[in-house]
C-alpha cells in the first residue's frame, strides 16, 4: 500500500468557483478516488488562498474586515465543491496559525542558510491610498506606441513589455491619483543559487510532464532571477519575522505562503486525527529523510508552473524539507471552442451549473476529455449533451434498465447460479487492469473509452440474445435469466470502473444491486445466485432546455454582478487578482452610445484597405525576455517569410500553433519593437485580458490567398 498526499491549487479567496476552476478539482478528485479504490492510502487536502492586496481591497469595498471576507468566500467555495462531489479530507485556509508557523519556519531556515537578501526597490506609490502599487494597479500610456489605458507591465495593443515606471501619464486604478516614485527595502529569495538543483530536479523521476520540463529549460536558458518575497504595509498577510525594529512592517508576498498552505492544511488534519485510528504523521510526509517513503503530488493549472516547479521545490530544499514527488499541470477550459465569455453566458459559475444540471454529467464529460498532457479542453455544450445521453444513459444505465425488469418480475430478483458467458465477463474483467493504469497515469479519456467499449460489448450481447423475444417462447426461462444475469454482472463491473468519476451514481447502483463493495479489487467477483432490488431510474437524459436555461442564467447573474473584476481571477494568481479592483461598471468609456444612428461606422472602402492573407506558421517560438509575446515565422506567399510578434503567450504554447494556417494582416506598417521588427498581425478573437483564440483556417486553404 502506497502512502500518498495529494493537493489541488488553492482557489483565491475573493471570488466564486466557476467551471474553469472545476477542471482541476474534478481531475484531482477522480485521481484520488481511483487510487483509493485500488487500495492505497490517499489523503487529499486543499485550502483557500486568503492573503494579498486584492483581498484587502475587496473587503474594504464591501465594508467588512478581511477576516470576514475570506470566511464568507471559504464557506461559498466549500459549498460549491460539495455540489460537485469533490471529497477533500481537509479544506483549510492560508490565514491560519499552521500556515504562519510553517511560513516563518521556512523563511528562517532560508535566511539562516544565507538564501535571503535585501535591496532597495523603487516603486510607484499611491499618495491617496497610501500603498505601493502592483503593476496591475497602474495604468497609463504605452511608452512604445502611445496606446491609452495600458496596464503597468505590458501593452495589449503593440505587445511591448515594460516596467510600470516607464508608463507615460500613469494613474492609480484604485484612486485615479497620479502615483509617485518611492523607495522601499524588499526581501529577496536567491533563486539562482538553486539553478543546478532545479535543473536536476525538473528532469528526474518523472516529476514533471515532458512539455513542462522543456518549458522550464527555456527559463533556465533565459536566466533565473532572485524572487521578491516581501510587500509593504498596508497588506493582508503574515509579517516577516526578525526584521529590524526601526523598519516599516514587511509582509510575506502571497505567493510565498500560498504553497505553504498545502503543509498547513495537512498539519491541521494531522492534529484533528491525532489519537484516532486514522492518525497521520506529518513528518512522515514532509521530513526530508522520508522523501522516498511517501508520495506528495500537486495538481495545478499550467499558468502557475513557475511557482510550483521552481520557487516551491527550491524553498523546500533550501529549508531542508522534502520536495514533491510530482507536479501535474493541466490546460485551460474553453467553452464551445472559445474562451469563457460573460456576454455569451459561457462564463458559468459552479453554483449556476448545479442549479440546472447534475454535477456528475460534468464530471464524466471532463473525464472523457482529460489526458496526462498539458492541453486545453473544450466544453462543447452540444457535444456535452449528446455524449452524456449516449454514453451514460444510452449505454451504461441502459444495460441495467433493459435487463433488471426481467430478473425482478420473473425471478423474484434472483440472478442465475452460474455464469452463462464466462469468457465475456473475464474479458471485461481483464480490461480493468488497463483502466486502472489509465486512471493512475491521469489518462482519463483513455479510461472512459475503454469503459464504453465494455458497455458496447454488453449491449451487443443483449441485442444478440434478445431476452425480450426469448421471454415469449415457452421453455426459455433459464436462458432469459442467464442472459439478464450476464448483463447485470457487466453493469456491476462498469460501476466499479466508473466509481471514481460518478460516485453518486455508484452509490445508487450499490443500493439497486444490493451490494456493499465496488472497489477495484472486487471487479473479479461475480454476482451468482444473488438477489437484486427493484430497478429505479439511475440517471436522466440532459434536455437542451436545461442547457439553454443555464446559459441564460449565467448571462443574467454576471450582468447583475457588482463584484470586482478581481473576483474572476484564476487559482492562486495574485497579479491577476490585483488586475483591477474597480467595480465592473465604473469604466465609462465615451464610445458607449448604442444608438445605431450615431454609431462610428466605417465604409466598405475603409474595410477594403485592410489586406488579410492566408499564412502558414513555419515556426512559433517564445521570445527571450518577453513573457507576453510569441514570435511567428509566417509564409504568406511572398519571396521570403515574415516575422510577426503577437501578445498571446499566456494563452498558447508555441507547439499548439506550429504548422497551422492562420490569418495575417499584411499591409500594416512594420513596427520596431524591443525584440525586433514585427511585419504584420496574426488575427485572434476574444478579450486580451481574459483570453484570446487565434483564428485558424482549414489545411486546404492556399497560402497567400487574400481573404475577402
Amino acid at each position: 500500500m502506497r502512502e500518498i498526499l495529494v493537493t489541488s491549487a488553492l482557489p483565491y479567496a475573493n471570488g466564486y468557483i466557476h467551471l474553469g476552476h472545476l477542471v482541476e478539482y474534478i481531475q484531482t478528485d477522480i485521481w484520488v478516488r481511483a487510487m483509493k479504490a485500488q487500495g492505497h492510502q490517499v489523503t487529499y487536502v486543499c485550502a483557500d488562498d486568503a492573503h494579498g492586496t486584492a483581498i484587502m481591497l475587496k473587503a474594504e469595498a464591501n465594508g467588512i474586515t478581511p477576516e470576514e471576507q475570506i470566511a464568507s468566500v471559504k464557506a461559498s467555495h466549500e459549498a460549491d465543491f460539495a455540489k460537485f462531489l469533490i471529497e477533500f479530507d481537509n479544506y483549510h485556509t492560508t490565514h491560519s496559525e499552521e500556515n504562519k508557523h510553517f511560513s516563518e519556519l521556512i523563511y528562517r531556515r532560508l535566511n539562516s542558510a544565507g538564501h535571503i537578501s535585501t535591496k532597495d526597490v523603487e516603486q510607484l506609490f499611491d499618495p491617496e491610498k497610501q500603498l505601493f502599487l502592483a503593476d496591475r494597479f497602474v495604468k497609463g500610456d504605452c511608452p512604445e506606441c502611445g496606446a491609452l489605458d495600458q496596464y503597468g507591465d505590458n501593452c495589449e495593443v503593440c505587445g511591448t513589455t515594460y516596467d510600470a515606471t516607464d508608463l507615460k501619464n500613469p494613474y492609480s486604478t484604485l484612486s485615479d491619483a497620479t502615483p509617485v516614485l518611492k523607495t522601499s527595502k524588499h526581501y529577496f529569495f536567491d533563486l539562482p543559487e538553486f539553478e543546478q538543483f532545479l535543473k536536476d530536479w525538473t528532469r528526474s523521476d518523472n516529476r514533471l510532464q515532458v512539455s513542462v520540463a522543456n518549458k522550464l529549460q527555456e527559463w533556465f536558458e533565459a536566466g533565473l532571477a532572485s524572487w521578491d518575497i516581501s510587500r509593504d504595509a498596508p497588506y493582508f498577510g503574515f509579517q516577516i519575522p526578525d526584521t529590524p525594529s526601526d523598519e516599516p512592517d514587511k509582509y510575506f508576498y502571497v505567493w510565498l505562503d500560498a504553497p505553504v498552505g498545502y503543509m498547513a492544511s495537512f498539519k491541521n488534519l494531522c492534529d484533528k486525527r491525532e489519537g484516532t485510528d486514522q492518525a497521520l504523521d506529518f513528518d512522515r510526509y514532509w521530513a526530508q529523510e522520508n522523501e522516498h517513503k511517501t508520495e506528495v503530488y500537486h495538481f495545478i493549472g499550467k499558468d502557475i508552473v513557475y511557482f510550483h516547479a521552481l520557487f516551491w521545490p527550491a524553498m523546500l530544499a533550501g529549508s531542508e524539507l522534502r520536495t514533491p514527488t510530482g507536479v501535474f499541470a493541466h490546460g485551460f477550459l474553453m467553452v464551445n471552442g472559445e474562451k469563457m465569455s460573460k456576454s455569451r453566458g459561457t462564463f458559468i459559475k459552479a453554483e449556476t451549473y448545479a442549479d440546472h444540471l447534475h454535477p456528475e454529467y460534468l464530471r464524466y464529460y471532463f473525464a472523457s476529455k482529460l489526458s496526462d498532457k498539458v492541453e486545453d479542453i473544450n466544453l462543447d455544450l452540444e457535444d456535452f449533451m449528446q455524449k452524456v445521453n449516449s454514453d451514460l444513459v444510452g449505454k451504461v444505465v441502459n444495460i441495467a434498465s433493459r435487463s433488471a425488469g426481467f430478473i425482478v418480475k420473473k425471478y423474484d430478483g434472483m440472478l442465475s447460479d452460474v455464469c452463462a458467458e464466462p469468457e465475456l465477463l473475464e474479458d471485461i474483467t481483464k480490461t480493468g487492469d488497463e483502466i486502472a493504469a489509465a486512471y493512475e497515469n491521469r489518462e482519463f479519456s483513455r479510461a472512459m473509452r475503454l469503459i464504453m467499449q465494455c458497455a458496447d460489448k454488453a449491449n451487443e450481447y443483449i441485442d444478440e440474445k434478445k431476452p425480450w423475444s426469448l421471454a415469449k417462447i415457452e421453455g426459455t426461462e433459464q436462458e432469459v435469466q442467464d442472459v439478464c444475469s450476464v448483463a447485470m454482472n457487466i453493469f456491476r463491473q462498469l460501476m466499479v470502473y466508473l466509481a471514481p468519476v460518478l460516485p453518486e451514481l455508484t452509490a445508487n447502483a450499490k443500493a439497486f444491486l444490493n451490494i456493499d463493495d465496488l472497489s477495484f479489487a472486487s471487479r473479479n467477483e461475480w454476482l451468482l445466485g444473488h438477489k437484486i432490488n427493484k430497478f429505479k431510474p439511475l440517471m436522466q437524459r440532459i434536455e437542451e432546455k436545461d442547457i439553454e436555461a443555464m446559459v441564460e442564467a449565467s448571462k443574467e447573474s454576471l450582468a447583475q454582478s457588482t463584484t470586482s473584476v478581481a473576483s474572476d481571477t484564476d487559482v492562486n494568481n495574485d497579479s491577476k487578482a490585483a488586475k483591477n479592483t474597480q467595480l465592473a461598471n465604473t469604466n465609462t468609456d465615451t464610445n458607449t452610445n448604442t444608438n445605431t444612428e450615431q454609431a462610428d461606422y466605417i465604409g466598405i472602402e475603409d474595410f477594403a484597405k485592410v489586406e488579410m492573407k492566408v499564412a502558414h506558421v513555419l515556426e512559433c517560438n517564445h521570445v527571450e525576455g518577453a513573457d507576453k509575446l510569441l514570435q511567428f515565422t509566417l509564409d504568406v506567399g511572398e519571396d521570403k517569410p515574415r516575422n510577426v510578434f503577437s501578445g498571446i503567450r499566456k494563452f498558447y504554447e508555441p507547439e499548439q500553433l506550429a504548422d497551422k494556417k492562420v490569418v495575417c494582416v499584411t499591409n500594416l506598417a512594420p513596427r520596431k519593437m524591443k525584440f525586433g521588427i514585427s511585419e504584420g498581425m496574426v488575427l485572434s478573437t476574444g478579450d486580451p485580458k481574459t483570453g484570446l483564440t487565434v483564428v485558424t483556417l482549414p489545411d486546404d486553404c492556399v497560402v497567400g490567398d487574400t481573404l475577402a
